[in-house]
């Protein structure tokens, strides 16, 4: 049988009991901006469009306007990638193109909001976060306060960085496949996939080391120790902790958050009790680090991630039935997330029961999420 990933655990302290309620029942009430890292200057070399997209994922957006401008895929820049099952808005540069044909694109489920120029692609990674507006459905008005408040101990203290569900794809399949690929016959278990596909699914066992990690470490994720890898928010730079008074100040101050491991031969390792902790882990899921970067397409180097992420501009409202049906009736959440952060993260924060492998029919790779340090996945395809 296949192994099934870690389900992420509830974070203690939260001050109120989660509530009952259930998400992305349409398109419609799953909206993410993305937070661009610069916005386009207005002139330069390659167009910009401003898409807003539903019911398709980034690539098959950029698949459908490469297609109809006559363009191959690969050289249209975005800086991450959206779900399908939302409404999603973001960046694409498209090269040197008459911005008149990028203004007349008429395609399904995808509208042109905006054009502009910059002197640059749009780079994997250039986006600061994302912005979510999520109505939660069956949520009752009276649950308002315990979200409210759960929001805003989340602010404080953080949101644990869980890898979500969409990482590992379809059933959690994806975990199996990097598997085979790292310790099987690496040639043979990715015969016919693309490098980027082989990363994605070497990736899904690097988020499964990190989810384990983290689960270890839930009670004291938001403090710093001595030997642990501190994440600097400003910068994203990592160092080793030495000082553990001032490192605790720092994360009080949300400069610094302690890391889990995205493991690979170049990673920054912990040492002390971290670093015996993620040495367990990965011996007790018969892992080291080297077998990382001998996969094939050129290996997953490793990286370090923080173990929670700052919660942005959260807020909640009541959002009254619709008609006659009292399960329209719902909480309206709003919040934003630096990038490779899962909304999920927040969500199954707030809700009972929230899911956890949701089947799909199609039995594919879960294509939404690629690069294993974040890179690439920027934590909106939820």
């Amino acid at each position: 049988m296949d192994p099934v990933p870690l389900r992420p655990i509830r974070t203690p302290g939260l001050p109120r009991e989660p509530v009952p309620g259930r998400y992305k029942l349409a398109a419609a009430d799953f909206v993410v901006d993305e937070l661009p890292l610069y916005p386009p200057a207005g002139t330069g070399g390659h167009v910009w469009a401003h898409i807003e997209k539903r019911g398709r994922s980034t690539p098959q957006a950029i698949d459908a306007i490469a297609t109809a401008l006559g363009l191959r895929a690969r050289d249209v820049g975005y800086a991450g990638l959206k779900d399908a099952q939302a409404v999603t808005r973001q960046w694409l540069s498209l090269g040197e193109i008459a911005e008149e044909r990028v203004r007349a694109l008429e395609l399904p489920g995808i509208s042109v909001l905006e054009v502009s120029r910059h002197d640059n692609k749009l780079k994997v990674g250039h986006l600061a976060g994302n912005r979510f507006d999520i109505v939660v459905r069956g949520a009752a008005p009276e649950s308002l306060d315990a979200v409210r408040e759960n929001l805003a101990w989340l602010a404080r203290f953080g949101v644990a960085n869980w890898f979500g569900e969409q990482r590992f794809g379809s059933g959690g399949r994806n975990l199996a496949k990097g598997l085979r690929i790292l310790f099987d016959d690496p040639r043979r278990a990715s015969r016919g996939m693309s490098k980027r596909l082989v990363r994605l699914l070497v990736s899904a066992v690097q988020s499964e080391v990190f989810n384990h990690v983290l689960a270890e470490r839930i009670d004291d994720y938001c403090e710093a120790i001595v030997g642990d890898v501190a994440w600097l928010h400003r910068n994203g730079a990592c160092f080793l902790v030495e000082d553990e008074v001032d490192a605790r100040v720092r994360c009080e101050r949300f400069e610094i958050s302690p890391t889990g491991p995205l493991p690979g031969p170049k990673m920054l390792r912990a040492g002390g009790d971290q670093g015996e902790l993620e040495a367990m882990v990965l011996e007790a899921l018969e892992l080291d680090l080297d077998v990382f970067g001998n996969a094939p397409g050129g290996g997953n180097e490793g990286a370090r991630r923080p173990l929670r992420v700052r919660l942005q501009e959260p807020s909640v409202e009541v959002v009254p039935a619709s008609g006659d049906d009292p399960r329209s009736a719902g909480l309206r959440l709003r919040f934003s997330l630096e990038r490779g952060a899962y909304a999920t993260s927040v969500l199954r924060e707030l809700l009972c029961d929230p899911p956890w492998f949701a089947a799909r029919e199609d039995g594919a790779p879960d294509d939404a999420q690629a690069a294993p340090d974040g890179s690439d996945d920027d934590g909106a395809s939820v």
